[in-house]
């Protein structure tokens, strides 16, 4: 198999974690970039929360809506750590050394940054 392009790299942990969004949660985010820069992967998905969590968020008061959220949200990437980081490593060919997260229940914003033993090894793209 052809090495990937950076671009192609960072196309596959889209693709990935829209279909881990969509299967665990029921839906995929609206909008979802990811960066890879050096031995970081950074995943930032836009419009991630459910109709549901938004009323929580909505409904209960501020600061507790905000911290139940987050707290789903937390457990449920700790429960699927392993699917996540065994995507990860298959598509770039490095293994994971760990993985952060946040939410934001006000922007509905949500980043992913996985931290890898090396920088992933890239094909050029050759400008024309």
């Amino acid at each position: 198999s052809m090495m990937k392009t950076q671009g192609e790299i960072e196309a596959a942990i889209c693709d990935g974690i829209s279909r881990f969004e969509q299967e665990y949660l029921g839906r995929g985010p609206k909008h979802i970039q990811t960066f890879l820069t050096g031995d970081l992967l950074v995943v930032r998905l836009k419009g991630v929360l459910t109709a549901a969590e938004q009323h929580l968020v909505k409904t209960l008061p501020t600061d507790k809506g905000r911290d139940l959220l987050k707290q789903v949200r937390c457990q449920l990437i700790e429960t699927a750590r392993p699917v996540m980081e065994a995507m990860v490593e298959q598509i770039t060919g490095v293994k994971v050394v760990s993985l952060h997260h946040d939410i934001s229940t006000k922007t509905g914003e949500e980043l992913v940054i996985f931290t890898l033993v090396t920088p992933p090894n890239f094909r050029e793209v050759k400008r024309r």
